[in-house]
């Protein structure tokens, strides 16, 4: 995430309850419990296929959008806690295009998610995403399915207190999940995850610094709705696919 982009699925700097916004590793701690998908979770997500209307070439642009996604989840590596399945039924997410850019003095929101729960919820993006470098679409989506995954901003314990978050492991400035030149995904990153869930899938983490750890099963297993709790919102910058003129 560079300098100039927010999140809206947390919302940078704000300690409002408004401004929600964890690694090495800070996790979400913000409904009193640590929100962790259980084991052998599968996401089940689609395109809103409406909201993709507005290119020259909607089949075009959600090929792109899949790889960009596809390249995400990869780079997670064997980190990743959950799988994710494109299905047009019985789905937990919608991927939604906005038709405009959401920006503001402090900068622009370029996608925005959601943390673990059992509701239907939407990964949206915005069109000032496509405005940056392919680095940073594929960096921006990394970001926002750490979210998915639980992970709060690495900031969220200094700037965004009014709604909780605990650290596991150490607290490194180096994430994907900060801003601005400390923004990169690290073996870390990868490393601590992976622990995280090992270790609270075995049972050997049910808490952190007294916070207790409750696993989540997605809507389509579940079928309790939920309200989502929608994070980080990150700038866009480039566009890569083409949208015709209003």
């Amino acid at each position: 995430m560079r300098d100039g982009v927010r999140c809206e699925t947390e919302k940078r700097g704000h300690s409002s309850s408004r401004g929600r916004s964890p690694l090495e590793i800070i996790v979400d701690a913000s409904e009193g419990f640590i929100p962790l998908w259980d084991k052998g979770t599968t996401l089940r997500w689609k395109f809103r296929n409406s909201s993709l209307q507005f290119f020259e070439n909607p089949e075009a642009a959600k090929g792109e959008i899949e790889v960009l996604l596809g390249e995400a989840i990869l780079a997670w590596g064997d980190a990743a806690p959950v799988k994710f399945a494109k299905r047009e039924d019985a789905w937990d997410f919608e991927i939604v295009v906005k038709q405009g850019d959401n920006c503001n003095v402090s900068g622009c929101v370029l996608a925005s998610a959601f943390f673990p729960d059992a509701g239907r919820h939407v990964l949206s993006i915005y069109p000032k995403m496509f405005t940056q470098s392919r680095e940073e679409q594929v960096e921006t989506l990394v970001h926002e399915i750490g979210h998915v995954f639980g992970l709060r901003h690495f900031f969220a314990q200094i700037s965004e207190t009014e709604w909780p978050s605990q650290i596991f492991g150490k607290h490194q400035k180096f994430s994907i999940m900060n801003y601005g030149s400390d923004s990169r995904l690290t073996a870390a990153d990868r490393q601590d995850l992976k622990r995280l869930y090992d270790l609270a899938w075995a049972g050997q983490l049910k808490a952190i610094n007294g916070t207790p750890i409750r696993f989540m099963r997605p809507f389509h297993a579940s079928g309790v709705s939920a309200q989502a709790v929608m994070v980080g919102e990150l700038q866009p910058v480039g566009r890569l696919l083409t949208r015709p003129e209003a």
